[in-house]
Formats: structure tokens, C-alpha cells, sequence
């Protein structure tokens, strides 16, 4: 058997150093590989959604992360919304937080269907 090609993405640090550990070695890091890649997917602690963001439960959601309803602001100072007031916010819409490479991502998903 022939030793495995590295994919093209992969760093040359990393092509060029993995085939030189040991196996025991190997098998720590795709250990590793595979607990950051766990913790990459899994839905986004609700201790760190913005303050206004409510999770919804979505059976239909296959996406990783987690959805919530939230209020916001349009950006625009001179809006009512730009106070800040959830009362004055415009909404609310959903959106799916989620962690890439490990810092947290929002994504617009919608207005929610009930509202």
C-alpha cells in the first residue's frame, strides 16, 4: 500500500510533518481533530446570544447552530430603533448563530412564519 496523498488545502507545514509522527502520535490528533470539529458544530451556548435573541425550536432545521427570534436595529441613526428600546427594534426575524472556526456567526433565516 502506498502512503496516502495530503489534500491540496492542506497546509505545507502540516502535509510535510504529520507522515513524521509516530502513530501514537497520529491517533492523538485526529482525536483531537475530531473533539474541534465536535465543538465547532454544536449549537451556540444561549449565554452567548445577544441579550434580545429568543431560541426557537425548529424540527425542520437541519443547519448547525442554533435559531433564534431576535429584534434589531436597521442601522440608520436617525430611526427610532437606533435607542435601542426593544419597543422601537424592527422585527423580529430569525437568524441561526453558529460557530466556523471557532468564533460565533449569525446568518439571517427569515421572518418567522407565525408572526
Amino acid at each position: 500500500m502506498e502512503q496516502p496523498s495530503p489534500p491540496a488545502s492542506l497546509p505545507k507545514y502540516l502535509a510535510e510533518g504529520l507522515p513524521k509522527q509516530d502513530t501514537e502520535t497520529l491517533d492523538e490528533v485526529q482525536r483531537y481533530i475530531e473533539a474541534l470539529i465536535e465543538y465547532r458544530d454544536q449549537s451556540v451556548d444561549t449565554d452567548g446570544l445577544p441579550e434580545t435573541a429568543e431560541p426557537v425550536d425548529r424540527p425542520d432545521n437541519t443547519e448547525k447552530g442554533t435559531v433564534v427570534k431576535e429584534k434589531v436595529t436597521c442601522g440608520d441613526a436617525s430611526c427610532k430603533c437606533a435607542s435601542g428600546d426593544p419597543a422601537d427594534m424592527h422585527g423580529p426575524y430569525l437568524y441561526r448563530y453558529y460557530r466556523e472556526n471557532g468564533t460565533m456567526k449569525s446568518e439571517y433565516v427569515g421572518k418567522p412564519s407565525s408572526e
